[in-house]
């Protein structure tokens, strides 16, 4: 089977790797084509990567901005228009949103070719603007993509709360496949046996941008500074880490900025280190797992986290943290965390390895041939 993998973010390779390992390993003749852009750095990639073809991409410096919405409109023109005519399954990433309907053009065009839209993220609905969501330009941006979500022969979403918002236009094509950022090769060691019973350890990991809720999490370490001695770790940059860094330092926190950090293993040692990692967004952002919270699972981290659907509810089932709106935090369930939340890397295991990526991929696989039982793919 010949399968096109089609993205344009390489913050998503990770999952493009996982469906390109998987194809492969099945025998078939899978290639990637992304753009040579690299979103969070904002530089151009000059590596070579096996099976991937990479386009070129007009650069941009803002996120919000008509310059990116243009980059993002020639790229996938550029794409599209030059994909081969016999391709049994092409897979898109989507965003961005001109993805689909430049996809569907393709379909129309290759009707045996089996089109699989897995949408890692919405736009704009997880951005925070509150009700100009549903108001023009915005709401002409977001029909881009879903007038032409039923081109496609099945549907994938990132999490559950994508499915839900989708599922009235897709019915039953339609299903969750979780991210994995693979197996876990270390098991986490317990702080407490070498601290300071009344210090306690939070970690913020990942970009901070203008998503994140810092009134939030500004409010949660002041409700632990009360009765603890609070390190405050910071792995990432954004836009908005200045007003973080801001923010926080006011309080009684020792604050401990790493920067950015790629490396797994330099990541891992840090977290170890840590009691809770923050998941922490404004409350308009839609949002139903991120990624920062996978890497809090695989390092058996516990999380403080307000975002709702997917996230609230594994916390709310599985003691795997604690759930907030306001970042009030009762700093008197902490102290037992170890007991409540030693299973944490369990529940990476059970829901994010590979091989439960791979298992429900190969589910979905087989639903797409249910539906479509008189294609070959």
């Amino acid at each position: 089977m010949k399968i096109c993998i089609v993205n344009c973010f390489d913050t998503y390779e990770h999952r493009v790797d996982l469906l390109v390992n998987y194809f492969s390993n099945k025998g078939d003749d899978v290639s990637v084509i992304t753009s040579n852009y690299r979103h969070i750095e904002k530089v151009y990639r000059t590596e070579l990567k096996d099976k991937y073809t990479f386009v070129d991409t007009i650069s941009y410096q803002k996120n919000m901005s008509y310059a990116r919405l243009h980059s993002h409109w020639k790229l996938a023109k550029n794409i599209f228009n030059n994909l081969p005519k016999d391709i049994d399954l092409l897979w898109v990433l989507v965003p961005p949103n001109s993805f689909t309907k430049r996809a569907a053009e393709y379909k129309k065009q290759n009707s045996t070719t089996v089109l699989v839209f897995d949408i890692i993220d919405m736009w704009p609905e997880t951005l925070p603007v509150g009700k100009m969501k549903n108001i023009f330009p915005l709401r002409l941006w977001r029909d881009l993509r879903d007038l032409h979500l039923n081109a496609a022969d099945y549907i994938v979403t990132e999490c559950d709360l994508y499915r839900t918002r989708l599922k009235n236009i897709l019915n039953s094509k339609i299903s969750t496949l979780y991210l994995s950022y693979g197996d876990r090769t270390l098991t986490r060691k317990i702080v407490n046996q070498n601290q300071d019973s009344n210090s306690i350890s939070i970690c913020y990991l990942g970009s901070i941008n203008n998503i994140i809720d810092i009134q939030v999490i500004t409010n949660i370490l002041n409700s632990l500074s009360k009765k603890h001695s609070v390190n405050f770790h910071i792995i990432g940059a954004g836009e908005n880490k200045v007003s973080l860094l801001s923010s926080v330092k006011r309080l009684n926190v020792n604050v401990i900025d790493h920067g950015k950090i790629y490396d797994d293993d330099k990541k891992a040692e840090i977290l170890n280190n840590c009691h809770f990692g923050l998941n922490i967004m404004k409350k308009d952002v839609f949002v139903g797992l991120t990624m920062k919270s996978l890497d809090y699972f695989k390092n058996g981290i516990p999380i403080i986290n307000n975002l709702k659907g997917d996230t609230w509810e594994f916390v709310e089932n599985n003691d795997i943290g604690l759930n907030t709106t306001s970042g009030d935090i009762d700093t008197d369930i902490l102290s037992d965390y170890i007991e409540r939340y030693g299973f944490v890397e369990d529940f990476y295991d059970k829901n994010f390895s590979e091989q439960k990526f791979y298992s429900d991929l190969e589910e979905i696989l087989q639903k797409i041939m249910g539906l479509n039982h008189e294609q070959k793919i």
